[in-house]
C-alpha cells in the first residue's frame, strides 16, 4: 500500500494580502505620521503611507476655508497625477482665518481613493496670540511665525502651534489623526456614501 504525503500548502505571492498604498501629498513626517496613525486605527489590514512633494497650488499661507480646502483637495489631486498606481492620496493643508476680529487656525484633510471617491474634514480651530497673528498678518506663514515667536526651528514639521500653545496637551500630529479618520468616514460606509 502507497502512503502519501502531505505538505502544508505552500502560499505564493499572489495569496498574500496586497500592501495598500497610501500616498500623501507632502513629505512632513507630521502628515505622513497622522495619516499612518488614521489608516491603521480605522482600517484592518496593511497600510504603506509614504509622502511626495506636490504643491497645493495656492499660497504658502492659505486664508479661509475655501483656499485652505482647495489646497488640500490639489495636494491630494497633484499626488495621484504623480503616483497613480496608489491606492488612496491624502491632501492636509493648514489654514488661517478671522472670526470675530481673531485668527484662527484650522486643517483641511481630503483623501481620494483609485475609485474615485472623496473624503474630507476639517479639524477643529483654535485662536492665535495676538502676537503671532500679527506676524501672519504681515504676510508670514504660520510655522515661521512660530518658530520666531517661539525661537524654534521647523516648529511645523514637529508639534506646531497647536502643541506649542497647549503645552503639548495636544500635538500636531494628533490634532491633524482626528481629521484624517473623520476624512476616511465615506471608505468605511461606503454603503451610505
Amino acid at each position: 500500500m502507497t502512503g502519501t504525503t502531505s505538505f502544508p500548502k505552500r502560499k505564493n505571492i499572489q495569496d498574500q494580502q496586497r500592501q495598500n498604498l497610501v500616498i500623501v501629498g507632502s513629505r512632513n513626517p507630521v502628515k505622513i505620521s497622522c495619516t499612518d496613525g488614521g489608516f491603521h486605527q480605522v482600517f484592518e489590514g496593511t497600510y504603506l503611507v509614504e509622502g511626495l512633494n506636490v504643491s497645493s497650488d495656492v499660497d504658502a499661507q492659505p486664508i479661509g476655508d475655501e483656499q485652505t480646502y482647495k489646497g488640500a483637495f490639489n495636494r491630494a489631486k497633484n499626488s495621484k497625477i504623480v503616483f497613480p498606481e496608489a491606492d488612496f492620496w491624502v491632501g492636509i493643508e493648514g489654514g488661517v482665518e478671522k472670526f470675530q476680529g481673531e485668527l484662527a487656525a484650522f486643517a483641511w484633510v481630503v483623501i481620494m481613493n483609485k475609485n474615485g471617491k472623496i473624503g474630507k474634514a476639517k479639524t477643529s480651530l483654535f485662536f492665535l496670540p495676538k502676537a503671532i497673528a500679527d506676524l501672519v498678518d504681515g504676510g508670514m506663514e504660520l510655522g515661521t511665525a512660530d518658530d520666531e515667536f517661539f525661537k524654534q526651528e521647523n516648529s511645523k514639521e514637529k508639534d506646531g502651534a497647536v502643541g506649542i500653545l497647549t503645552k503639548g496637551a495636544l500635538n500636531r500630529k494628533n490634532y491633524y489623526q482626528q481629521a484624517v479618520i473623520l476624512a476616511l468616514i465615506p471608505f468605511l460606509k461606503e454603503d451610505l456614501y
